[in-house]
């Protein structure tokens, strides 16, 4: 596949088949990936590859404690007041999603069975768990997860398998050091959630967007 062709086809999977990924094509994924570029070439990721029954377990408790209004402490925190310029693309690609759903703006609960689908990775059979060094910092550490997620995700897509960058998929640390056995000075900074993407779902195949480079790039001669 040629590489432009991965950039601007990978896209957010938010329905996976019900069909296992083995572990031979997620490790050549992830020998593959680990190629991509770090500062000084420290490599200071860790990976924690979740499926099967652990999977299952971790999906069920982390859909219960959403359910039941529980909020966790990351270890990354979230931006959660975001400029009103940027504010308005997510709003936008918010509005794109329900249009494709048929979903009224209004429609509180069907807006809040998708963030309870997020929480259930939808239906994803493999969840890679990305850790950090706690004692570096994290501004250049997810400059670096960053990278190689992205690699992550093109390599993915090359075989046919869809992601999601998931901020859901770490919303409960503690629960994921419990079935991952992840130590504490490790910081866990972000998951993808990885499967087959069942392209008839209409939030896997909606027209993106994307703002003209005029809004981001400056030149200067």
């Amino acid at each position: 596949m040629e590489l432009r062709a991965a950039i601007e086809g990978r896209r957010s999977i938010r329905k996976f088949k019900a069909k296992e990924i083995s572990r031979e094509t997620i490790r050549d994924i992830l020998e593959t990936a680990r190629w991509a570029p770090s500062w000084g070439n420290t490599q200071l990721w860790e990976f924690y590859v979740l499926t099967g029954k652990r999977l299952d377990e971790f999906r069920e408790a982390n859909h219960r404690s959403f359910v039941d209004g529980q909020t966790f402490p990351l270890d990354v925190p979230m931006h959660e007041v975001w400029p009103e310029r940027l504010k308005g693309r997510y709003a936008e690609t918010g509005k794109i999603m329900l249009t494709a759903m048929n979903v009224k703006r209004d429609d509180k609960d069907a807006r809040h069975r998708l963030y309870e689908d997020m929480t259930l990775l939808f239906g994803a059979p493999c969840l890679i768990v990305a850790c950090i060094p706690g004692d570096i910092l994290v501004e250049y550490a997810m400059l670096d997860v960053g990278l190689i997620l992205q690699t992550i995700c093109l390599l993915a897509y090359d075989k046919g398998i869809g992601t999601c960058i998931m901020a859901m998929s770490i919303r409960n640390p503690g629960l994921l050091r419990r079935i991952l056995s992840i130590p504490a000075d490790r910081k866990i900074a972000m998951g993808i959630a990885m499967g087959y993407p069942d392209k008839n779902y209409p939030l896997n195949n909606f027209e993106r967007k994307r703002v003209d480079i005029s809004e981001y790039v400056k030149w200067v001669d």
